[in-house]
């Protein structure tokens, strides 16, 4: 669903209200105005982020916070639309929330201050670190599979992936591009990357 396609929601439950713990008195009184799946609606909110948990991929998404890039919410939207494991903002702490569209309620974001210590990380769960961007000897993503369990390194708009970041991955994987543009931002590129990684892994989503 596309962002001029989102549901507007639903008014308040109609006649006795469930006796399961997993909805929200308030949300059945009130109505669900969220950006959630049919299946979600008038669920708490905790209830949501469990039922998502038993389901996450064995991926994860990374991406580098120098320069409070504007794209880092649409990478976590993104990151909640595939079910990632977790998000980690690299460098600053803050970041643009606007673009996630709440969905970072529901996606559990974790944040490493440099490089060094994210790859620390990931190497102590033997989590390969698969760096995407147009780089010389960088692999053709639509070409070579993603491993299954690894960690999507997304580098900062313009510049890309960092010295530091392009020395901490495992492998490197670009997107093809055709057009007269040199990259594609960031926000664009998980998406490409995320679905590739459901391509080649996920099974169908829930009905």
């Amino acid at each position: 669903m596309t962002g001029d396609q989102l549901e507007v929601g639903v008014g308040p439950w109609a006649g006795d209200p469930p006796a399961d713990p997993r909805y929200d008195p308030e949300l059945l009184a009130e109505g669900d105005r969220r950006n959630v799946v049919d299946r979600y609606r008038y669920w708490r909110r905790e209830a949501v982020v469990a039922d998502l948990d038993r389901r996450r991929h064995d991926f994860h998404v990374a991406i580098e916070n120098w320069q409070h890039d504007l794209n880092i919410g649409t990478v976590v939207r993104n990151a909640n639309a595939f079910l990632a494991a977790e998000v980690h903002i690299v460098g600053r702490r803050r970041w643009n929330r606007r673009g996630a569209m709440v969905t970072d309620r529901y996606q559990h974001v974790r944040h490493h201050e440099t490089i060094e210590e994210f790859a620390a990380w990931a190497a102590d769960r033997d989590l390969p670190v698969v760096g995407i961007d147009n780089l010389p000897g960088s692999r053709p993503l639509e070409t070579t599979g993603l491993p299954r369990r690894c960690a999507l390194l997304f580098g900062q708009e313009g510049p890309g992936l960092s010295e530091a970041a392009r020395s901490a991955c495992d492998q490197l994987f670009s997107i093809a591009q055709y057009g007269s543009t040199r990259s594609i931002n960031a926000g664009v590129a998980s998406g490409i990357a995320m679905h590739a990684w459901i391509r080649a892994h996920a099974g169908p989503p829930p009905a």
